[in-house]
């Protein structure tokens, strides 16, 4: 007769980021210069057209970095990855 052996145990996994806070950091970090870059963007929009035009312009490249930031173009890798 054939025995079977019992399978293996499962792999364990992390239940955390082990990062504390600091992904809420950078999210909230992200809100407030997005919120501040609006806020100067529509501050600008009311001085007349040529400043809401070069306003406009600096404010997409500003933003666009926020957002580069939040995804990790830049973070440094880590070992064993």
């Amino acid at each position: 007769m054939n025995a079977t052996l019992p399978p293996t145990p499962p792999v364990l996994v992390g239940l955390t980021d082990d990062d504390s806070s600091d992904r809420l950091r950078l999210r909230l970090h992200q809100i407030s210069l997005t919120a501040v870059t609006v806020g100067i963007t529509a501050w600008c929009v009311t001085l007349g057209s040529v400043p809401a035009v070069l306003s406009i312009c600096v404010a997409k490249h500003v933003l666009v970095a926020i957002l580069v930031m939040g995804l990790g173009v830049d973070a440094p890798q880590k070992p064993g990855q």
